[in-house]
């Protein structure tokens, strides 16, 4: 999926790809047997709508000039079964197609969902969810439309058609014929129309993923837009491409209906001619029962070429919404269990960065020759400039991202060959957003262990010290909070997490500024449970408040894509270089 941003459409216009098509009918193959049951109903029902025409021409013709009542009920009869029979497999067909098209969206969207998992940091560094939304969202379902009802009716319109023709030459070959008159001048218009028509689609599904993606921008960083009273500018951009989406909507109606204009023009010219040619030859070489049989037929011999000229349309768009999606599912998943990957046993907590680079887009290194040896249940605290390299030395210890060279160890096990999941389950990652999901607060300090008891949770709660504003919550722990945690202060957020990483009970933690939006005095009280925490595990503590890392092992004052300077806290402010200079300054502020 190419980078992109809310302004930029993305290009669909591409040339038919069969292989899209086939590569979607593994989708479409675990619901053949029921598409082939709705082919067949279909089939069905369209014949039986069929008959009507034919039987009022048997009556006009037949029954009424011989005056036959017994002939004309049992017509009658027929037709009133016919209706009954075409409506009753049109409805079941409705009912299986709408379960088919149902599993196949699920089917897409399980799978597209699972893999979009999988993908690393990297893949959503610079590219708008919005857009990622609109592949997993809109994309399907027109997809998936096309996918159920576009094959059904592709085979079941050409179905429609064969059988109208051949119920149109039973009744009269001449007057067919003259029907038909108007197939030529129709292809001529859908080849000029139907290029325009398909582009105009195109453009509505961009301008669509465009207003999608600036719309989930704008409500994620709404509380900033407020802040900085940029809501009449948000506003101005919103309605911008509010314009634009509806002016390529317009514009596609307009071509959509001037094709339907066009054969609706086209069908009324041949039926009218029909109905000249019919009149001249009414009497001995036509019947007026025939007349009338081959204009119903000739109204419903249009129908299908027009909703087959539509099918076209559809599938050239699903091709180019599936070569999006297929695009999405292709992307490399980089950060994944090697062939040979082994689980990582229960580890002890050495840590050791070996000769490491590391550059986020393969032009700058922001680490380079990166050396470090951490002993088991050693406090490692990471100071330093903004842009250091601080908060990249932890995720290249997570595995979030993988290491351009050198090794990186866990009790000598090469990281990169462990699984993931044996390596991160035995890590605590305190992260300086502290995400919280929509839900209860003992649902959110729950998961990352799902089979952690409500004492536990307490427990948990209580070290960090947040068991005192939970217990004054309205429903306590069981307090429903909203997506993001909006219901919480930003400290409320942090010790709801710190207690979600004590109850996971990680080997190695990782503190990203985890402190940084508690209070002076909470931080005091935390700091007890922090003690609680860290016993015992190998720690990495990135902190601009250099008071909450004094007593930490080693402080390594990380800048020049490495290892400035390291050692305790005393050692450094005793050698007066740069970690001795960050913290007077500190002081002094």
């Amino acid at each position: 999926m190419a980078r992109n941003r809310f302004d930029v459409d993305e290009k669909l216009e591409t040339p038919f790809n069969i292989k899209h098509l086939l590569r979607a009918g593994v989708y479409v193959k675990r619901h053949a047997k029921t598409m082939l049951i709705s082919i067949l109903f279909s089939a069905i029902s369209a014949a039986c709508a069929l008959v009507g025409p034919k039987l009022i021409e048997r009556a006009l013709n037949v029954a009424v000039p011989n005056r036959d009542f017994k002939q004309l009920f049992i017509l009658a009869g027929i037709m009133l079964a016919a209706i009954v029979l075409s409506i009753f497999f049109s409805i079941k067909r409705s009912r299986y197609m709408t379960v088919v098209g149902q599993e196949i969206i699920y089917d897409i969207r399980k799978d597209l969902f699972e893999h979009l998992q999988r993908l690393p940091f990297q893949f959503y560094d610079d590219r708008p969810h919005g857009k990622i939304l609109t592949r997993v969202i809109n994309y399907v379902n027109s997809v998936s439309d096309a996918l159920s009802n576009g094959i059904i009716n592709f085979v079941l319109e050409i179905f429609n058609l064969i059988l109208i023709a051949v119920f149109m030459f039973l009744c009269d070959v001449k007057l067919t014929l003259v029907v038909m008159a108007g197939i030529p001048l129709f292809l001529v218009m859908v080849f000029l129309i139907k290029p325009a028509q398909r582009r105009a689609w195109q453009d509505v599904s961009n301008k669509s993923s465009n207003l999608n993606a600036y719309l989930h921008e704008s409500l994620d960083g709404m509380k900033i837009t407020q802040a900085f009273t940029r809501e009449e500018k948000n506003a101005e951009i919103y309605n911008t491409l509010n314009t634009k989406m509806y002016k390529s909507w317009m514009k596609a109606q307009y071509t959509s209906n001037l094709v339907w204009f066009s054969v609706d023009n086209i069908s009324t010219w041949v039926v009218g001619a029909m109905y000249l040619i019919g009149l001249s030859l009414l009497g001995p070489a036509v019947q007026i029962g025939t007349l009338i049989a081959i204009a119903a037929y000739a109204w419903r011999f249009w129908q299908p070429i027009l909703q087959l000229s539509n099918l076209y349309n559809t599938f050239i768009n699903a091709v180019a919404y599936l070569e999006r999606i297929f695009e999405m599912m292709d992307e490399p998943v980089t950060v994944d269990d090697a062939p040979d990957a082994q689980e990582l046993p229960e580890i002890r907590g050495n840590v050791q960065f070996d000769d490491v680079t590391f550059s986020y887009d393969n032009t700058i290194n922001v680490l380079e020759h990166f050396n470090l040896d951490v002993k088991a249940g050693e406090n490692i605290a990471l100071v330093g400039p903004t842009g250091a390299g601080k908060t990249t030395v932890v995720n290249l210890l997570s595995r979030f991202y993988n290491i351009n060279s050198g090794t990186l160890r866990i009790d000598g096990h090469d990281i990169s060959k462990v699984t993931l999941h044996s390596l991160r389950a035995q890590m605590g990652i305190m992260l300086q957003d502290s995400f919280i999901f929509s839900g209860t607060i003992m649902d959110n300090i729950r998961y990352g262990r799902l089979d952690a008891t409500d004492e536990e949770v307490i427990a948990a709660a209580k070290t960090v010290r947040a068991h005192e504003f939970i217990s004054e919550m309205p429903q306590g722990y069981n307090t429903q909070v909203n997506e993001r945690g909006s219901r919480l202060s930003q400290g409320q957020k942090q010790l709801i997490a710190f207690a979600r990483t004590l109850l996971s009970d990680p080997k190695i933690l990782v503190l990203d500024e985890a402190t940084s939006s508690i209070d002076a005095k909470t931080e005091r009280l935390l700091q007890e449970g922090l003690q609680v925490l860290l016993a015992g595990r190998t720690s990495f503590i990135i902190a601009h408040r250099l008071s909450t890392i004094k007593n930490c092992d080693r402080i390594l004052y990380i800048a020049d894509k490495g290892i400035a300077e390291s050692g305790s806290h005393d050692e450094l402010i005793a050698r007066h270089g740069n970690y001795y200079q960050l913290y007077t300054a500190q002081l002094e502020d």
